[in-house]
């Protein structure tokens, strides 16, 4: 196979290869037929198909591995924003994607070339010969072939799931580790508590690697800590190295290399805040100064996280509504949402929520209970795991929270609209039901 070819930056997956994709949606196909996506934690898979492909991960430009529960792709969009704003070339993996596979892999600066895509998951699946592995690790495989064949100033390296056991936790020594906050979610992988699923994040710490950490509970701080002492990596800590918050409209930045007064993050909500904290604090352990930090916080995107929807079919449909966009799914997630709309213009607020059936529903919605005079509740078209309509109803109901039932994200905001054409609409519950949406309304 040839080398992938660089592709020019864009700052949305709207990419023209997206409209014609047909071999890798082939390929994407077969593999989860033939290794349908179930989680089995193990690297013994992904270090046997690597050996086959002579080590891409090897030879990756320098690594910027990104672990978390909540706000890791944030904080992986401000760090690439930066890196880019002063001119360097970044790699990007990511994961789920919203509309299409693509997303998950940039290769210097801009969304994988289809060609190329359906290329190196060709290759990778000649090369693991018929051997079980599932969809993620095998993918995981394809974007590492991928980035080393390409050159690039950095590669902005996303977890997966957990950590310690994630496919992408396969690299010796990357360039920083940068953990974001942990709380409870996927626990029936992760374990039962914040401190167990802290010491999965942890798992990507390595021997002499900074790790920038982002605000923690205090159990998921001593597990963190904990790790980083017995294997010798030093941790730059939120509110002990380093602080982040916002001053008369501005975002104000303080560690032992100074302050910097700056623009306020252009992705919406107040957890943001930590979020860009945390994208300054590596930016600047990796030698980057204040244009780096403030392209951080001004140039990011990064969709389905409170994104206003402004154009397309469902936007049209209620010319009125106020539309927003979210993937967050868990309790997290939900005090998250519920802080930014208490910072909102007030407007009579909706939701529309479609969730896995192995989500903390109810942890999810009961933040949001004082926001919201209504709930909309939707199956999340093609998913298997999606918790069906009326189970969202009763767990709203269970909250507080007035609910119906809706057939469709379409038809519930019809609805809202008929009702109040003035309402602000946010569409919300799952990463899954923003991919739709986005498909929906493109």
């Amino acid at each position: 196979m040839t080398a992938v070819a660089a592709v020019p930056h864009i700052s949305a997956p709207q990419d023209p290869n997206l409209a014609t994709a047909q071999g890798s949606d082939i390929i994407l196909t077969r593999m989860m037929a033939l290794h349908p996506k179930v989680i089995d934690l193990t690297l013994d898979r992904v270090w046997h198909l690597l050996s086959a492909l002579d080590h891409p991960e090897r030879k990756l430009p320098p690594v910027i591995h990104v672990a978390g529960t909540n706000g890791k792709g944030s904080t992986q969009a401000m760090i690439r924003a930066g890196l880019e704003g002063v001119g360097q070339v970044c790699h990007a993996y990511t994961s789920p994607h919203l509309a299409r596979f693509h997303e998950r892999i940039r290769i210097a600066g801009g969304l994988i070339a289809e060609s190329d895509l359906a290329a190196l998951l060709e290759e990778c699946e000649i090369a693991n010969g018929g051997a079980p592995i599932t969809y993620f690790e095998i993918t995981t495989c394809a974007a590492f072939l991928g980035f080393a064949r390409t050159p690039a100033d950095a590669l902005l390296l996303e977890v997966g799931l957990g950590g310690r056991l994630d496919a992408t936790n396969v690299i010796e020594k990357p360039a920083l580790c940068v953990i974001t906050p942990v709380s409870l979610d996927h626990q029936q992988y992760l374990g039962e508590t914040v401190a167990e699923i802290a010491g999965e994040k942890a798992g990507i710490l390595k021997p002499g690697v900074s790790c920038i950490v982002g605000p923690q509970s205090a159990e998921g701080l001593d597990v963190i800590e904990a790790r980083a002492d017995a294997i010798g990596a030093p941790l730059f800590i939120a509110n002990r190295d380093w602080q982040a918050w916002s001053e008369r409209g501005r975002l104000i930045y303080q560690d032992t290399r100074g302050l910097l007064d700056l623009p306020l993050p252009n992705l919406p909500g107040p957890h943001q805040i930590d979020n860009a904290g945390a994208a300054i604090a590596a930016l600047r352990s990796l030698g980057h100064g204040e244009q780096a930090c403030e392209a951080a916080v001004t140039r990011a995107y990064w969709p389905a996280r409170m994104q206003r929807l402004r154009s397309g079919p469902l936007v049209d449909s209620a010319p009125g509504v106020e539309l927003w966009l979210d993937g967050g799914h868990n309790p997290a997630a939900g005090v998250a949402l519920a802080a930014t709309l208490a910072q909102m213009p007030g407007r009579p607020t909706y939701a529309i929520c479609g969730m896995l059936n192995t989500k903390d529903i109810g942890g999810f919605l009961r933040p949001l209970r004082p926001h919201l005079a209504g709930l909309h509740a939707v199956s999340i078209p093609g998913e298997k795991a999606t918790l069906p309509a009326h189970e969202t109803q009763s767990a709203a109901e269970a909250a507080g929270i007035p609910a119906l039932i809706a057939d469709g994200v379409a038809s519930a905001l019809a609805a809202i609209a008929d009702q109040n054409p003035q309402a602000r609409v946010l569409i919300c519950g799952s990463l899954y039901l923003a991919g739709s949406v986005l498909r929906q309304n493109a």
